[in-house]
């Protein structure tokens, strides 16, 4: 039995056809909580304040390549059960929507550790909700790491450093992009009040 067949909000991850994640009004949203929100990687056409409700942001995924290594794992965010998280929404024009699916696909979907969902999302500046394509944490994953306390997220965070570069610069450029939203993560501000400062 498929994820599909279990959860009608969750999409086939091979499918790319746009057709069936397209808004009513033609347009593809993309709901950024993470990274997307500061470095997006593809073009949009606005990008609007949300509210999804259901999940909430938590760093909850070990990283052994992005932002560490098998030795010292970094960690990187989730959406995970419970709660209600406050990020960005994409709106991609219909026309360019396979395009940025397929570098969706790679960028989230290559470590087996996200679920592709379809899930409602209220936009905050008036525009309504609206279905949003959203990269869910999978807790059958065996990066999955679930809610570390504050200080053992922080030491992981503290050491982490791969690919894409220190996992210190993963958690600060998000918290200070959520700040310019407005928005304020308890428990994102509480794991970086434990790290300590370079140099």
């Amino acid at each position: 039995m498929t994820d599909a067949s279990l959860d009608p909000t969750a999409l086939d991850p091979a499918a790319l056809d746009p057709a069936p994640m397209l808004d009513p009004d033609g347009s593809l949203y993309v709901f950024g909580y993470g990274s997307l929100i500061w470095k997006p990687g593809f073009t949009f056409d606005s990008a609007h304040p949300a509210l999804l409700r259901g999940f909430h942001r938590r760093f909850c995924i070990w990283s052994r390549s992005y932002r560490g290594t098998p030795e010292r794992p970094g960690l990187v965010l989730g959406l995970d059960r419970g709660g209600s998280c406050r990020g960005l929404v994409f709106r991609v024009a219909g026309a360019r929507a396979a395009e940025v699916l397929a570098y969706l696909n790679e960028r989230e979907m290559s470590g087996d550790v996200y679920h592709r969902r379809l899930l409602p999302v209220r936009l905050l500046d008036g525009a309504g909700v609206r279905r949003a394509v959203t990269f869910v944490a999978d807790r059958r994953a065996g990066s999955y790491c679930g809610a570390l306390e504050p200080d053992a997220a922080a030491a992981a965070i503290a050491r982490g450093h791969g690919v894409m570069g220190p996992n210190r610069d993963y958690l600060l450029n998000t918290v200070a992009h959520l700040r310019e939203l407005g928005v304020r993560d308890a428990g994102l501000d509480r794991i970086a009040a434990l790290l300590e400062p370079v140099g």
